[in-house]
């Protein structure tokens, strides 16, 4: 079909309500509305969530249409500054009426949206929940729950405030492995843990290259300042958009903001941590010539690790944490047979325990290491609830919670516990951009990068041994912009 046909159009109102409403104004006195007759199969209004998506195109589509699966959401609403992303949102939910601004949606519709789904890149997540959630909005937001650590800490504390359901958009917290694998912890099938290696093949989209150039048209179908949101304005170039965003870091968070949260959640939802005392990294080096060191300082790193400290809650010492990315992989185990594969394509985790060692990864089920102990030992019971639908149920889940009301359903990944792992990966993302400063010292080199160790106040949010990394904890908006 062309796409004349299938753009959305610029107001309020589709061409389906136009014609419905049409119909209805000619038959006001003789029909009677659904919900009075009732029926089998029908849901009642006052059981429905009435959703608006905002940013309906690439993960956008696919979060709408698993939401959609619960018969109890009603997707009412569609908004994207990108007519182009949301041709296919258009087409599954065509009786939804579409806005191109979210504040025009609010501003229009406050009263006729329960919840609201946020997935446009990561530097609009904030501002968009925090305008829903002070509307008294429950809201579903795409990993990674915000850009920086600051606006990490204020949705979590948002979503106390307003008493709104949350969830963030990691959805392998809801499927069976990590809960299989915390059950197989909690019976100290491998002792304390002391360690975690965590890493990922991504970045699969440019990173670590020179700032696009040149001078283009913005498209007639995006609304381009409004796609750029909180961020300093900059000229349209069709580098950024519809996904390569991702590996800059005015738009996204690279690596660790696409994988990071799902890969780290086996972490945070096994073990007693919360925030990181430490953090240093490294990172590939990219040459411009012979010995000389090409900054491209907006762009994330085609590969970085990152090295954590996390104290446990429980007061039982600190546990060492690393994260690869880029292809890079830790030293295999000694455990692992060598024809046995190191986690899977997409990347893994290893916890090492006073007692043995456990791998496993989001999208595959743990494994004891050596492997022959899965033969050997006697595995724990389940004894943790599982969800419905595995990580299909991470939106079901929500859906029923945000009609439950305010703290009545458990959820995988509300603010208060997606919160804080945001923001611990977040600081990966704060050592790596510390890293890429090139600082001038009085004898002319550079004091940064290199491997320092930057030292974390986590209730003051602040980066207490080199100032110039606080730049990374909140960053500046643009006039007209504010959580």
């Amino acid at each position: 079909m062309p796409l004349k046909k299938t753009t959305p159009p610029a107001s309020g109102t589709s061409r389906r309500d136009f014609i419905k409403t049409a119909a209805l104004a000619a038959t006001a006195f003789t029909i009677i509305p659904r919900f009075v007759l009732g029926g089998k199969g029908f849901t009642a209004p006052s059981d429905t969530l009435y959703i608006a998506g905002i940013g309906v195109g690439g993960k956008g589509t696919s979060d709408l249409t698993g939401i959609a699966k619960n018969p109890k959401a009603k997707i009412a609403f569609l908004c994207d500054v990108d007519d182009r992303q949301a041709v296919q949102s258009v087409k599954n939910f065509p009786d939804a009426k579409y806005y191109k601004r979210f504040q025009e949606l609010f501003d229009k519709e406050e009263k006729n949206i329960d919840a609201v789904t946020v997935s446009t890149p990561d530097h609009t997540h904030a501002v968009i929940a925090m305008a829903a959630m002070s509307r008294k909005k429950h809201v579903y937001v795409q990993k990674p729950l915000t850009h920086d650590i600051y606006e990490a800490r204020i949705l979590t504390e948002a979503a106390k405030k307003y008493e709104v359901v949350t969830q963030m958009g990691n959805q392998y917290a809801s499927a069976d492995h990590v809960r299989t694998a915390k059950e197989w912890v909690d019976a100290g099938l491998i002792g304390r843990v002391t360690r975690v290696e965590t890493w990922t093949n991504r970045p699969v989209w440019p990173q670590g290259i020179p700032k696009p150039t040149g001078k283009f048209d913005i498209p007639k179908e995006l609304d381009w300042d409004s796609w750029l949101g909180p961020t300093p304005y900059m000229e349209f170039n069709p580098a950024y958009v519809p996904f390569n965003w991702r590996g800059w870091w005015q738009f996204g968070t690279g690596a660790l903001g696409d994988m990071a949260c799902h890969i780290m959640d086996a972490a945070f939802r096994i073990l007693p941590i919360d925030f990181p005392s430490e953090v240093e990294c490294s990172t590939t080096t990219a040459w411009e010539d012979f010995f000389k060191v090409a900054n491209y300082a907006d762009a994330c790193p085609s590969s970085s690790i990152i090295h954590m400290k996390f104290p446990r809650k429980d007061g039982k010492g600190d546990i060492k944490f690393t994260w690869m990315d880029g292809g890079l992989l830790p030293e295999r185990p000694e455990e692992l047979l060598p024809d046995e594969p190191l986690g899977d394509s997409a990347g893994g985790y290893i916890f090492t325990g006073t007692k043995g060692k456990l791998m496993g990864n989001y999208a595959m089920p743990p494994v004891l290491l050596p492997s022959k102990r899965m033969k050997e030992v006697k595995l724990p019971k389940q004894t943790i609830p599982r969800i419905a639908g595995a990580e299909a149920g991470h939106y079901t889940e929500w859906v029923d919670a945000c009609l439950a009301g305010y703290g009545k359903k458990q959820l995988s990944s509300p603010f208060e516990y997606a919160g804080p792992m945001t923001e611990a990966v977040l600081m990966g993302n704060l050592a790596v951009r510390s890293y890429q400063l090139q600082v001038k010292n009085e004898k002319g080199g550079f004091s940064y990068p290199g491997r320092k160790k930057l030292l974390w106040d986590a209730k003051n949010m602040k980066i207490t041994n080199f100032d110039e990394a606080n730049a990374f904890v909140k960053r500046d908006y643009r006039q007209g912009w504010s959580l």
